[in-house]
């Protein structure tokens, strides 16, 4: 007796919106892991990142953007470029939208040269900051522009509302295909990234003002063990005075920051890690082309 072939999608679908929009949260529940870079801080993600669920007969690969917001000096330059290759590359956007928000940033996408002729679906989030009637008149709001997206999903992560919805409307979309990663994979990030990440994250939660977004994290060394993993890291900031204040009173500062990161890079990795931090200067970094390119921001 033959058996059926099961069919078998897969495909890219970028997450996009304004900053702070709240697509990294989304994007850590659905895989059920902490892999993007999380901040109330606004524009806090830089690059890329490829995060895999697997869902049923589904491979859907998201793309982690960071916020489509205008161009300013080049590191923006660079983060707005990389949210538009992402629409570019994609088979499916999803376009978050805080609940709360007017649809303005939404006409905003619309009228991007890039999101022509690429099916969405609208992401309605952080519906559990706002009233059942206020949602259900956004949603009504909505559907002036009902024949541009694929469909309207609301979701929250707090009340764990619209995962299953979520997912499943996805995969109405995806092309038929052979899984194109490991099923057992959650990202094509190496280590070395996801680690970095999550030190800039433990930067942008300890430290205000500027500090944060003229900032970057290098990965020097990571010498690996059974027992535990030593981790070399630099912080690298664009003044002497921001690397002032980062080191702090005592060094106070640069301990509270090394024990949020160590505590993070422990959860993801299942392992005791001793991390190193030191801090350098490069002046005028984020403006300089050439080491914006030394970070890996080619623009």
């Amino acid at each position: 007796m033959l058996t059926k072939k099961i069919e078998t999608k897969a495909g890219f679908v970028a997450v996009v919106g304004r900053p702070n929009a709240g697509k990294s949260t989304l994007l850590n529940h659905l895989v059920g892991e902490k892999l993007a870079m999380v901040s109330k801080k606004a524009q806090a993600t830089r690059k890329r990142m490829n995060i895999i669920v697997m869902h049923k007969h589904a491979q859907i690969i998201f793309i982690d953007t960071p916020g489509i917001h205008k161009k300013e000096r080049l590191l923006n330059q660079f983060m707005l470029d990389e949210a538009l290759k992402a629409m570019g590359d994609s088979d499916l956007i999803l376009f978050l939208a805080p609940a709360s928000d007017k649809l303005t940033e939404y006409e905003k996408f619309l009228a991007l040269p890039q999101s022509k002729n690429l099916k969405h679906i609208i992401v309605l989030t952080k519906i559990d900051h706002i009233k059942q009637s206020d949602l259900l008149k956004k949603l009504g709001a909505y559907q002036k522009y009902q024949e541009h997206f694929e469909a309207i999903i609301p979701f929250s992560v707090n009340k764990g509302v619209g995962k299953e919805p979520l997912l499943d409307e996805i995969a109405k979309y995806l092309p038929a295909s052979p899984f194109l990663y490991d099923t057992e994979i959650l990202t094509t990030d190496n280590i070395r990234d996801i680690y970095k990440e999550l030190i800039r994250e433990a930067i942008f939660e300890n430290l205000s003002d500027e500090i944060p977004y003229e900032s970057d994290v290098t990965i020097e060394k990571i010498e690996e063990s059974e027992k535990m993993d030593k981790i070399y890291a630099t912080i690298v900031v664009e003044k002497e005075t921001q690397k002032g204040i980062i080191v702090g009173n005592r060094g106070e500062t640069i301990k509270r920051v090394g024990k949020s990161a160590r505590k993070q890079i422990e959860f993801f990795s299942g392992k005791k890690i001793y991390l190193n931090l030191f801090v350098a200067v490069k002046k005028g970094w984020s403006k300089n082309r050439e080491l914006l390119e030394e970070f890996g921001y080619i623009i």
